[in-house]
């Protein structure tokens, strides 16, 4: 059963850093483009960062530019998201999703997997 698994969540400070880890059961999704989004309480879904099937690509919400990092090992069958400098306001359930082409990651309805979501809490 083809699954992504989020782990890496946690509590911490303002200004702290977390590295999450996504961790895809099948080497196929070392093909896919790899994206994190983030779900507040009520709020809806929103796009964080991507990555393409061989790293060289990458794109970033303007909200997190400068302090998130996304990265893949395909080798280990694993997508990270390093978030240095966090705010209260990055608090959120993350969640890592694979679509097959790139420009499909942009768009909610068309991402292929979902992982079940770590949380992510900031304290102020």
């Amino acid at each position: 059963q083809d699954q992504l698994v989020e782990s890496g969540g946690g509590l911490v400070q303002a200004g702290g850093s977390l590295r999450l880890s996504c961790a895809a059961s099948r080497r196929t999704f070392s093909s896919y483009t790899m994206g994190w989004f983030r779900q507040a309480p009520g709020k809806e879904r929103e796009f964080v960062a991507a990555i393409n099937w061989s790293g060289g690509r990458t794109n970033y919400a303007d909200s997190v530019k400068g302090r998130f990092a996304i990265s893949r090992d395909n080798f280990k069958n694993t997508v990270y998201l390093q978030m240095n400098s966090l705010k209260p306001e990055d608090t959120a359930v993350y969640y890592c999703a694979a679509a097959i082409n790139y420009v499909d990651v942009f768009v909610m309805g068309r991402l292929d997997y979902w992982g079940q979501g770590t949380q992510v809490t900031v304290s102020s």
